[in-house]
């Protein structure tokens, strides 16, 4: 099992930075990538960056430029920095590690299979 505990949500305007991080505990490792996915109200949850056990990381091309995706596997943490933030970054904001059993909550996105999830930080970018 493993648990996820995002932080670092909050309100900003438009251009504006946020920093959100996440603490993993537990004791699956098999969780050989993480990301980041971000919900907004009456859409789907939608992925945003992802990173493997070897630091190569992927994005979307909606934040490309924008976000940068970070682990510090000492610590067990996992951090998104984003930058030069718009409305439409508006959403709710979900840590997600792969490994561990496949269920109703699971959520391909780039050839891989996220199972385990945080309960979300909510951002906001005011125009």
């Amino acid at each position: 099992q493993v648990q996820l505990v995002e932080s670092g949500g909050g309100s900003v305007q438009a251009g504006g930075s946020l920093r959100l991080s996440c603490a993993r505990s537990g004791s699956d490792y098999s969780t050989y990538y993480m990301g980041w996915f971000r919900q907004a109200p009456g859409k789907e949850r939608e992925g945003v960056a992802a990173i493997d056990s070897d630091g190569s990381s992927s994005y979307a091309d909606s934040v490309k430029g924008r976000f940068t995706i970070a682990q510090d596997n000492a610590k067990n943490t996992l951090s998104l920095q984003m930058n030069s933030l718009r409305p439409e970054d508006t959403a709710t904001y979900y840590c997600a590690a792969g490994g561990g059993p496949v269920s109703p909550k699971s959520k391909r996105w780039l050839g891989r299979i996220f199972n385990y999830w945080g309960q979300g930080t909510q951002v906001t970018v005011s125009s």
